[in-house]
């Protein structure tokens, strides 16, 4: 007999409840990419990196002739393979490297994205990460069972708009929770 996989979370946020403390998922917020039966794979959009966009595609060596692309922040979206990038967007395109997670999301890993984003003709929206954060199997379902984590659909506005320090509160919003207003415990009744 086999086992029945719940339904994919690809395309919905992960919202960090407030007994889930370890960093850097305190108070974070993922985008699910890929959710199946061998596990998941997440970016979290509000963790500020260091680097700005400029300095990644110096770092490729890739001008950047426009200031407010090159400004554009990188963020850190987990703690494995921080040397690994992905650009989180909504027009699917036609990149080397890329993944569907849904009709509404896309996310690439190849250069062309970049090179397109500095010459001003990537994605209208799109969020660029250093990392990502992953599960194995069965792993995040039981987090979800702990009470550790929230789900909600993916909204492009907390995604490009919200600024990073509301977009947990943004995120836990879009199912009608205050996350301060919640305890530091979970139980289950």
């Amino acid at each position: 007999m086999s086992v029945a996989h719940p339904p994919s979370l690809a395309g919905q946020f992960l919202i960090a409840m407030p007994n889930l403390t370890e960093p850097p998922f305190s108070r974070g917020v993922a985008f699910l990419c890929q959710h199946d039966e061998d596990g998941a794979v997440g970016l979290l959009i509000n963790r500020l990196s260091e680097y700005r966009l400029g300095d990644v595609l110096a770092q490729m060596k890739l001008a950047c002739n426009d200031p407010d692309t090159a400004d554009l922040p990188v963020l850190i979206g987990g703690p494995v393979q921080q040397e690994r990038g992905f650009v989180l967007h909504r027009e699917a395109g036609h990149w080397e490297s890329s993944y569907r997670i849904n009709e509404q999301w896309s996310v690439t890993t190849s250069r062309d994205i970049l090179v397109a984003i500095a010459a001003g003709e990537g994605p209208q929206q799109a969020l660029m990460v250093l990392g990502y954060a992953g599960w194995s199997a069965g792993q995040l379902e039981q987090e979800l069972k702990e009470n550790a984590w929230l789900t909600a659909e993916a909204s492009e506005r907390v995604v490009f708009q919200t600024p990073l320090e509301e977009r947990w509160s943004a995120a836990a919003a879009l199912v009608g929770v205050d996350p301060l207003q919640l305890p530091g415990y979970a139980g289950h009744a």
